[in-house]
C-alpha cells in the first residue's frame, strides 16, 4: 500500500486565492519541467483553497521521501507551508473526490 504525508501549502497574508493559484501553478510547473521524478511523487491536491487566518491554505498528499525536496523547492520558491508532520501517514483511498483531485502524472 503507498503512504503518503500531507503537506499545506499557505498563501501570503491577503493575496488573492487568483494570485496564490498563479503562483502555485508555476512553482507545479517547475518542480514538472525540473524534477520530474520528484513531481510524480505528489498524489492528490485538495480541490478547494480553505481560508487560514489572514492566509488561504491548499493541501497536498505526497510520499515522504519527496517532502525534504518539496520543502526545499518551496522556500526557494518563496511558498510558505505548515511544518509537515511526517508520523500522520495517509492512503490513496483518503484522498477521495469531492475533496481532493488526483494530480495527474
Amino acid at each position: 500500500m503507498d503512504e503518503y504525508v500531507c503537506i499545506t501549502v499557505l498563501s501570503q497574508p491577503g493575496e488573492s486565492q487568483a494570485d496564490f493559484s498563479t503562483r502555485l501553478s508555476r512553482f507545479w510547473t517547475h518542480m514538472l519541467r525540473n524534477c520530474k521524478a520528484d513531481f510524480e511523487m505528489v498524489y492528490a491536491e485538495t480541490t478547494k483553497f480553505v481560508p487560514n487566518g489572514e492566509r488561504l491554505g491548499r493541501q497536498y498528499l505526497a510520499a515522504a521521501d519527496v517532502i525534504d525536496v518539496l520543502e526545499t523547492e518551496m522556500q526557494s520558491a518563496g511558498i510558505d507551508f505548515e511544518p509537515v508532520s511526517r508520523d500522520d501517514i495517509y492512503s490513496r483511498y483518503e484522498a477521495t473526490a469531492p475533496d481532493w483531485m488526483q494530480i495527474e502524472h
